[in-house]
């Protein structure tokens, strides 16, 4: 005989607002605290975000290194460092796209979005986890630079606005490789991103030098965003101009948050709830 079990007793209820600005940071560091810690027990986001950057700088300079100091005159690092950081940044955004698509896939995000939380802690979580990656990721490929050879040479309030380059750069590029990430199932797309960024970096000037590029390639080199960037990290490490490439690569990234931002919260909220 099968016996009918009948609840004894309620559910707990919730009350009170669950989203308020009270709870959206708490809730907030929780979920950068996940997202960290799932990025660094992650293999794919390690590698291509540390490990693979990493050998990268020591194979340019070990390869191209000698040679295109004697080019051009002076450290091939101070253009290869800030290149290679760049290169860390966008793979590791590559990666982190990959894993909200698991997680929208997993249905994860849906049920995150059910919970008792304040629903804009989900994206600010993102953003928040995004620049502590970068500058992790920053510090540890600028380290193995100077055991290279990479030195700061215009002080110390030079040297922390470098650092700020790569952190907004990454973030633009975040934010874009996000809105990509949420409104597409394929993973031919997110692939698609990584070969531009790829191309992105052959093709700047933190590679070689810009006059070593065929006049045709040059224009195309020298206004694309990873240029000014490098340029402006090479300004704020060794010396040269600094404001032009500063604000040409403030343009290029708050363009890009301006297009992508939008899209990326309308994805992540339609991912969320599907």
């Amino acid at each position: 005989m099968t016996k009918v079990l009948t609840p004894t007793a309620e559910l707990p209820k919730i009350s009170g607002q669950t989203e308020t600005w009270r709870l959206l940071i708490p809730q907030t560091l929780i979920q950068t605290k996940r997202l960290l810690v799932r990025w660094w027990r992650d293999p794919l986001t390690v590698m291509q975000s540390l490990a693979f950057p990493a050998l990268l700088l020591v194979m340019l300079n070990t390869v191209l290194g000698r040679q295109i100091s004697a080019f051009s005159g002076a450290s091939a690092l101070y253009g290869s460092v800030p290149m290679v950081a760049l290169v860390g940044v966008m793979s590791g955004s590559v990666a982190g796209a990959i894993t909200l698509g698991r997680e929208r896939d997993e249905g994860l995000l849906a049920r995150f979005w059910v919970l008792p939380v304040h629903r804009a802690s989900g994206l600010v979580a993102r953003i928040v986890a995004e620049a502590i990656r970068i500058l992790l990721c920053t510090v540890v490929l600028f380290t193995v630079g100077v055991v290279l050879g990479f030195r700061f040479e215009q002080g110390f309030i030079a040297s922390i606005a470098l650092f700020g380059v790569p952190l907004l750069f990454g973030i633009a590029f975040a934010t874009m490789v996000t809105a990509v990430a949420v409104f597409s199932a394929k993973a031919a797309l997110v692939e698609a991103v990584s070969l531009g960024s790829s191309l992105l970096m052959f093709f700047s000037s933190g590679f070689v030098p810009l006059v070593a590029y065929p006049a045709w390639a040059r224009p195309i080199v020298r206004h694309q965003p990873m240029s000014y960037a490098i340029d402006a990290m090479r300004g704020l490490s060794l010396g040269g101009p600094v404001r032009g490439p500063l604000l040409a690569t403030v343009a290029w990234c708050v363009g890009a948050l301006v297009v992508f931002a939008i899209p990326a919260a309308v994805g992540y909220r339609r991912a969320s709830r599907s």
